[in-house]
């Protein structure tokens, strides 16, 4: 691993290439991307960084519907509560990117079919979700209490399927949509241990670790050596980084290329039993999870890009 001192770098200061190949991973947004093009603005830390221009293009868009499929200038400005010259500068700008079009012969536009493709992630994600269940269900057992599919947000991950039988000793209550961050995660080890290095530092020096238990790592390069460790071993390992008295391990789900589209763990309490146990007990099923859901997600064809926002 590389012996560099660790940099403490927002988005808007990562080099705009960092930027782009971070984002390809779904790291930061593309948005974030387009900021730093024109000149370094972030999206990423405040609301006062919101770049407005966004804002009302994606209003521009959401004023077509079910009931106004096809709308003149000024329709989609009063929908958006734009004027007129900026909601024409806004369409013609979403035209020019193949969103909208005109319709031939007339003073309407209508959205294109290219917008669907902003929601193939959410379904992709849907079919994850679907064929993880019988899985993760069979995995849960009287020592492992609690099984996960993630994907990686940002710098965090979001738990997109959870089944759990036990943890209420410890209360921990974990349901689809909560958030923990990559560095201190099983899952977000296991699903960075697939991508290359640079993206790895990127992505922990743009949100600087915290400690958040009395196990916590929070040296990125003590957390790029346990990433590397983790793609030599196939899996990862969380010791009560995230939650005291919780254990989890994890291995990536990925795609034809390789490429993570997710990842799935198994928890069980640090008490009663060794950190070796609990590897011994959770590595092979885990790990077979993983390896049967990428497989599966590969005969129906899913993909990182589809499936990573």
């Amino acid at each position: 691993m590389t012996g560099a001192a660790p940099r403490s770098t927002s988005d808007s200061q990562l080099a705009p290439r960092s930027v782009r190949r971070v984002a390809s991973y779904g790291i930061v947004s593309a948005a974030a991307v387009s900021a730093v093009d024109a000149g370094g603005d972030s999206l990423m830390s405040d609301d006062k960084n919101t770049v407005k221009s966004v804002v009302k293009a994606f209003a521009v868009l959401q004023a077509f519907g079910v009931d106004s499929s096809e709308l003149v200038l000024a329709d989609v400005a009063r929908a958006a509560g734009l004027d007129n010259g900026t909601a024409f500068r806004l369409l013609n700008t979403l035209v020019s990117l193949g969103y909208v079009e005109k319709v031939p012969e007339t003073r309407r536009f209508r959205l294109t079919f290219k917008c669907l493709d902003l929601g193939f992630n959410a379904i992709a994600r849907s079919d994850l979700r679907s064929l993880a269940r019988p899985l993760l269900r069979a995995m849960v057992s009287d020592r492992i209490e609690a099984a996960s599919i993630g994907v990686l947000d940002g710098h965090e991950v979001v738990y997109i399927e959870r089944i759990q039988a036990g943890l209420a000793r410890l209360a921990v209550d974990v349901r689809v949509g909560y958030r923990v961050p990559a560095y201190s995660s099983a899952l977000g080890r296991a699903i960075l241990s697939r991508m290359p290095v640079d993206v790895q530092r990127a992505l922990l020096e743009a949100a600087p670790p915290r400690q958040l238990t009395a196990h916590t790592v929070t040296e990125v390069d003590r957390l790029l050596a346990q990433i590397a460790q983790a793609k030599t071993d196939g899996f990862a390992v969380s010791d009560q980084e995230t939650v005291t008295g919780l254990r989890v391990i994890a291995a990536p789900i990925t795609d034809i290329d390789g490429v993570p589209i997710a990842a799935l763990s198994a928890v069980a309490p640090s008490f009663g039993h060794t950190l070796e146990e609990f590897i011994d007990d959770a590595r092979d099923a885990t790990c077979d999870a993983a390896r049967r859901l990428s497989l599966a997600l590969r005969a129906s064809g899913g993909t990182a890009a589809q499936t990573i926002t």
